[in-house]
C-alpha cells in the first residue's frame, strides 16, 4: 500500500476538488462547441444534423455511465471506510462491465444509425449529415464507455486535476484535427463533418490510453490484470444499484430532450439551428453547478462511508450556494449578451432573433437546474439514487412534455415554449429535492454499515 492514502479525516477540500473538475467539464463542452463553431462554417444544416446525432451519443454516454458513476460512488464509500483492496476489484470490474456495454452499442449505432436519424425527421443534407456522423461518433462509443468508467474512478480518488489535463490534452488534439480534416488543410482531404468525426474519435483513443496509466498511479492498491475477469455479484449489485436509478434519471431526461427536439423540427430549420446555439450557449450557465455537484459528490461519499452523515449534511447546503452565486451571474452575463452571443456562431437574422428569445429564459431555467444538479448527484452519493428517478418520471415525462405540447403547438409559442417547459420541469424537481435533503431519510441508504466499518476497524 502506498503513501496516496487520503482519509476523509483529512478533510477533502471542494474548491481543490472542484476547479479542476469544472476546467474539465469545461474542456468537454469545448469539444461540441468546437465542433458546431468550426461546421458553421460549413452550413446551419451540418450543425443541425451533428446536433440531432449528438442526442444519441449523449443518451449513450448517459447509459455508460450505469457502470462508471455507480462504481464511483461505491469506490467512494469504500474508501471512506479505508476498504482499499474492494476498491480495487470494483475498480477494475467496473471497466470490464463498460468496455462490454459500450462494444454493443458501437455495433447499434453502425447498423442502425439511418433508421435513428430517419425517426428524428429529418430530412435531405440534414440526414445526409447526420448519419454520416453517427456511424463514425456511435462507432466508437465503446472508447468514451472505458474513458467514463477510468474518468470517474479517477476523480473520486481526488485526482480531479490529473483528469483535467487529459481532458485539456484531448480537446487541443481534437480542435487540431477538425481544423485539418474538416477544411482539408496540411493536405488532409476536405471531409467536413466526416472529419469531425474522426477528429473526435483519435482524441478519445489517445485519451483512453493515458486515462489507463493514470488509474495505476491513483489507487492504492494496484489493479491485477485477473481482477478484470472477476466478477463478483456483491460488487455488481452495488454498483447497479446506484447506478442504473442514476442513468435511467438522466435517460429520461434525453429522451425528453429528444422528444422536445422532434417538436422543434415541426417549427422549422431556423429554430432547429437556434435551439441547437443556444444549447451550446446555455452548457456553460450550469458549467459551475455540474462541477460543485460531482466535487461535493466525491466529499460525500466519502464522509457516509465514514459514517459522517452531519458532515454530509453541512457540506451540501454549503455547495449549493456556492453553485447558486456562479450559476446566477452567468446567467445574467448571458441575458444581457443574448444576442452577440448568437451572432457568434450565425449571421441569420431569423436564428439570432428565436435563439435570443429563449436565452432570455436563462436566469428562470438555470437557477432550477442548480439547485437539482447539486442535490441529486449528492444524494445519489449517500446511496438515495432511486428517489430522484421516481420525481423524474412524474415531473419530465408526466409534466413537462405534454406541457410543452400545449406551449409549443397550442398556444403557439414556439421554441420559448419548450424552454418554459423545461424550467417548470427544473424547478418542480428542485423544489421536491431540496425538501427531500433536509428530511435527512438518505442516511439509510449508505452501502457501508455501520457493522461493516467495524469490522474495518
Amino acid at each position: 500500500m502506498s503513501d496516496k492514502i487520503q482519509h476523509p479525516k483529512e478533510k477533502l477540500s471542494l474548491f481543490h476538488l472542484t476547479w479542476p473538475i469544472f476546467l474539465e467539464v469545461f474542456l468537454f463542452m469545448l469539444m461540441g462547441l468546437a465542433d458546431t463553431f468550426m461546421l458553421s462554417a460549413v452550413s446551419d444544416n451540418a450543425v443541425s444534423g451533428v446536433g440531432t446525432a449528438n442526442q444519441y451519443i449523449h443518451i449513450a454516454i448517459l447509459i455508460l455511465e450505469v457502470v462508471g458513476n455507480g462504481a464511483a460512488i461505491v469506490v467512494s464509500q469504500y474508501l471512506g471506510s479505508r476498504r482499499y483492496l474492494e476498491a480495487a476489484k470494483i475498480s477494475a470490474l467496473a471497466i470490464t462491465l463498460n468496455l462490454c456495454v459500450g462494444l454493443f452499442m458501437s455495433v447499434i449505432f453502425i447498423l442502425s444509425s439511418n433508421q435513428l436519424m430517419v425517426m428524428m425527421n429529418l430530412q435531405g443534407d440534414v440526414l445526409h449529415y447526420a448519419q454520416s456522423y453517427l456511424i463514425i461518433v456511435g462507432g466508437g462509443i465503446f472508447l468514451q464507455a472505458i474513458i467514463n468508467s477510468l474518468a470517474a474512478i479517477i476523480r473520486v480518488h481526488g485526482w480531479t486535476k490529473q483528469t483535467m489535463y487529459v481532458s485539456l490534452g484531448m480537446n487541443v488534439l481534437h480542435v487540431v484535427g477538425n481544423y485539418i480534416l474538416i477544411f482539408g488543410n496540411f493536405g488532409a482531404p476536405e471531409l467536413g463533418v466526416q472529419g469531425a468525426a474522426i477528429s473526435s474519435i483519435v482524441s478519445r483513443l489517445i485519451a483512453m490510453f493515458v486515462f489507463f496509466w493514470l488509474l495505476y498511479q491513483a489507487l492504492e492498491v494496484n489493479v491485477e490484470i485477473k481482477y478484470y475477469f472477476t466478477l463478483s455479484k456483491e460488487y455488481v449489485r452495488k454498483i447497479l444499484y446506484i447506478g442504473l436509478p442514476s442513468a435511467l434519471e438522466q435517460i429520461l431526461y434525453q429522451v425528453c430532450q429528444i422528444v422536445f427536439l422532434y417538436y422543434v423540427t415541426y417549427l422549422g430549420a431556423e429554430s432547429l439551428a437556434a435551439r441547437q446555439y443556444a444549447n451550446n450557449i446555455s452548457m456553460f450557465t450550469y458549467l459551475f453547478a455540474i462541477a460543485i455537484g460531482m466535487g461535493t459528490a466525491i466529499i460525500v461519499g466519502r464522509f457516509v462511508g465514514a459514517g459522517e452523515k452531519d458532515a454530509a449534511y453541512k457540506q451540501l447546503w454549503f455547495s449549493v450556494k456556492a453553485a447558486l452565486i456562479f450559476t446566477v451571474t452567468i446567467a445574467l452575463v448571458v441575458t444581457i449578451f443574448r444576442e452577440s452571443l448568437m451572432k457568434l456562431f450565425t449571421d441569420n437574422p431569423e436564428v439570432i432573433k428565436i435563439g435570443a428569445s429563449v436565452l432570455l429564459l436563462s436566469l428562470l431555467l438555470e437557477t432550477g437546474r442548480t439547485f437539482n444538479i447539486t442535490i441529486i448527484n449528492t444524494l445519489r452519493a449517500a446511496g438515495d439514487a432511486r428517489f430522484p428517478v421516481k420525481i423524474g418520471f412524474l415531473s419530465m415525462v408526466c409534466m413537462s412534455l405534454p406541457l410543452g405540447y400545449l406551449l409549443v403547438f397550442v398556444l403557439d409559442l414556439g421554441l420559448v415554449g419548450v424552454w418554459l417547459a423545461i424550467a417548470a420541469d427544473e424547478w418542480t424537481r428542485a423544489i421536491i429535492v431540496l425538501f427531500r435533503w433536509k428530511s435527512r431519510k438518505w442516511e439509510r441508504f449508505a452501502l457501508v454499515t455501520p457493522k461493516e466499518e467495524e469490522l474495518v476497524k
